[in-house]
């Protein structure tokens, strides 16, 4: 398994540690719901380290990005980000992405999942349009800091005004000597940033965020809320709710598509789907009786007709009850509407309710 630079601290840290994407990461160190619930209300470090970063320069990179992602690039400035996609050509997605403007038209850092790294870059090196494109994952380290208390954690340690900053931006910094990139970015629906630093500064930079922040009730936090967290918050991920066959239109994802803006890879076959009249829409539920959701468990209507596929579920430790993410055909997926969930052969009742499930 590949190692991030807090391996050997979250050990120490007591955190118990699992294969995550051929990753040696820290599941959790106190509990799921401790460490969950303490993101909600203090502030939670993440080890985000595993995550890819390709950069793009040259005359080329704005050129390249543009056919490569959805979204509108050229419309970001210095120290603006946006969240995009990279879709293959045939209609679906190779990953969900980030990408960070450093200098207008030249220069771009593009985070990708760190189950797709080797994927991505692949695919992005392929199909380059003439960029200097690198794969400095490697280089760097990567702590996400969120919570409310976050942005005070960010000021005392880091020594930025991260509170003034605006969502989707990034500036860069410095850490003990180590150059470091902060972006106000983030996966839990709370305040925060994450931050890129210089591998060989990752260590010193978290065991200072652990010591400045302990009368903000700073904790670490493992892979099992990072993952509760976002489901509250109906955030995809690949592997579940996205993947090589989805249509980012099901997804909900249409806000990051710009088909009127320029051309990009397998635009014709991404919008003709949606023009043709989608069959299925991502949304999410709650249940009504006794039962937890799970990834591949199948939704029923009342006439026993199979209706749609759980791509996440769990019990929410910010409600105390059971939520889930699925697939369903459009005929159910207004809000309230009921179904049947099969969990192993017992159909139990859920509803379609508004998300995010925790209102921010």
């Amino acid at each position: 398994m590949k190692k991030t630079p807090l391996a050997e601290t979250h050990e120490k840290l007591g955190a118990r540690m699992v294969d995550f994407a051929g990753w040696y990461m820290p599941v959790q160190y106190i509990g799921l719901r401790e460490e969950h619930n303490n993101v909600r209300t203090n502030v939670g470090l993440f080890d985000v380290s595993h995550m890819g970063e390709v950069r793009v320069k040259g005359p080329k990179a704005l050129e390249t990005l543009e056919w490569l992602t959805t979204n509108d690039v050229s419309k970001l400035n210095d120290g603006e980000a946006q969240y995009s996609l990279l879709p293959n050509d045939q209609g679906g997605l190779v990953d969900d992405i980030i990408v960070y403007c450093l200098k207008k038209n030249e220069d771009y850092l593009v985070c990708v999942n760190a189950s797709n790294k080797d994927k991505d870059f692949a695919w992005m090196t392929k199909h380059n349009k003439g960029a200097d494109m690198t794969d400095e994952s490697d280089l760097w380290g990567q702590i996400a800091i969120q919570g409310p208390k976050a942005l005070e954690l960010c000021h005392r340690v880091l020594g930025m005004k991260v509170g003034e900053m605006k969502p989707f931006t990034v500036q860069h910094g410095q850490f003990q000597n180590h150059k470091i990139m902060v972006a106000t970015t983030g996966y839990t629906g709370e305040k925060g940033c994450e931050v890129f630093v210089e591998a060989g500064g990752t260590v010193a930079l978290w065991m200072a965020l652990l010591e400045q922040g302990k009368d903000l009730g700073v904790m670490p936090i493992g892979l099992g809320a990072r993952d509760t967290l976002r489901t509250e918050m109906k955030y995809s991920l690949y592997g579940h709710e996205i993947d090589d066959t989805t249509n980012p239109y099901e997804a909900g994802l249409g806000w990051v598509i710009k088909p009127a803006k320029k051309d990009f890879m397998g635009k014709n076959l991404i919008v003709g789907k949606k023009e043709a009249g989608l069959s299925r829409n991502l949304v999410g539920f709650k249940m009504l009786e006794k039962g937890i959701p799970r990834q591949g468990y199948s939704l029923f209507s009342f006439d026993n007709k199979e209706i749609g596929k759980v791509t996440s579920g769990t019990h929410s430790p910010t409600l105390d009850e059971p939520v889930g993410i699925a697939y369903i055909d459009l005929a159910h997926a207004k809000e309230g509407t009921e179904f049947l969930l099969d969990i192993r052969g017992r159909k139990v009742k859920a509803v379609v309710v508004k998300t995010p499930f925790v209102q921010k």
